[in-house]
């Protein structure tokens, strides 16, 4: 088996095929080495060996359509793309660029060149727009959706908000319909918060991630720190760790007679959601500490809850996360702490 991996060098993509390598696969690696720590993913990957590593641009077709053509993959994984909600909202000329049209040159090119091949793309709950059509109730720390108790499933109308829900969105409607039209065997993941290692969050991007590096730098400076966060902190998220998301892509390519053409809700679940008051309460416990937090405004077209109701993609493929939110949490802040761990727990 040959893997193709766009956005290889990123944090699911590194991931991915770090467990590939292990299984002695074929991978090669697309990317530009655009977004924050991509180019320490890269060498992290290429000193383990065995990966074929091609600096492309997903918005250059010929780039994109020789990488193809070259190297004809039996499975790609097509996980570049621009991921904040606020650079779509400052650059929406880039933000479609790679989404929308970046996905759509993978597609054509995978169509000309091999047609054979299984992609998997990873889509966002952000198609979903704001959800403020629903009911919320509001507790200390969290908002819960009384419409949706246990997670939004597939049905939910798509309601595409943010030029990063309309770019990302235009994208997971090509794959479904080029599985309709071209018979390509596609299958879309629309993901809420992953997170783990090799992520290299930003204030704008990797909410957990971002979040677990500011307690940390609180912890060694021993003093008290203020984290400013966008709205009251009580926002929803079901969280999966990046272990548990790996397991679900690698399953695809065996199981793809019954997932072809199909769009899957995938996150870890209501057990796994959280708030960010939560995490910072968890946080708070972990690393003795006291997050202290400053409100401002609330991101636009910002939900106040998603959970992921995974039972159709559980049902097909047996695929549940297996990583608590707790483990999933230190196993992230071990990480992210590095060489020190062992005077930050």
């Amino acid at each position: 088996m040959k893997y193709l991996i766009t956005g290889g060098c990123g944090f699911l993509g590194s991931n991915i095929a770090e467990r590939l390598l292990a299984e002695h696969s074929k991978v090669v690696i697309f990317d530009n080495c655009y977004r924050n720590g991509s180019e320490r993913n890269r060498d992290w990957l290429l000193a383990k060996g065995g990966i074929v590593f091609i600096h492309g641009d997903i918005r250059n077709s010929s780039d994109v359509e020789c990488a193809v053509k070259l190297h004809k993959p039996d499975v790609v994984y097509h996980l570049a793309g621009q991921v904040a909600m606020t650079t779509s909202i400052n650059s929406p000329r880039t933000d479609f660029e790679i989404n929308a049209l970046g996905t759509f040159n993978l597609l054509n090119a995978v169509r000309i060149h091999s047609p054979h091949c299984v992609v998997v793309y990873s889509s966002t709950n952000k198609v979903y727009g704001d959800l403020e059509e629903f009911a919320y109730e509001e507790s200390e720390t969290r908002f819960f959706c009384s419409d949706y108790p246990d997670g939004f499933d597939e049905n939910l109308r798509i309601n595409f908000h943010s030029p990063y829900g309309c770019s990302k969105g235009c994208g997971d409607q090509y794959m479904q319909d080029f599985a309709r039209i071209y018979g390509l065997r596609t299958v879309v993941f629309r993901h809420s918060t992953i997170y783990g290692g090799r992520q290299y969050s930003t204030v704008d991007q990797g909410w957990v991630g971002w979040f677990i590096s500011k307690a940390i730098e609180i912890q060694r400076s021993g003093k008290p720190g203020i984290i400013p966060i966008a709205g009251n902190g009580k926002q929803v998220r079901d969280l999966l760790h990046s272990d548990d998301c790996v397991d679900l892509y690698l399953v695809v390519p065996g199981l793809i007679d019954k997932l072809q053409g199909q769009v899957f809700n995938v996150g870890g679940g209501p057990l796994n959601s959280s708030s960010i008051l939560e995490l910072f309460a968890f946080l708070d416990s972990a690393l003795k500490i006291t997050i202290e937090y400053q409100s401002g405004p609330s991101r636009m077209s910002d939900q106040k809850v998603f959970i992921a109701n995974h039972q159709r993609i559980s049902a097909l493929t047996g695929w549940r996360p297996r990583v608590s939110k707790s483990e999933g949490i230190i196993k992230t802040l071990e990480w992210l702490a590095g060489p020190t761990t062992h005077r930050i727990l």
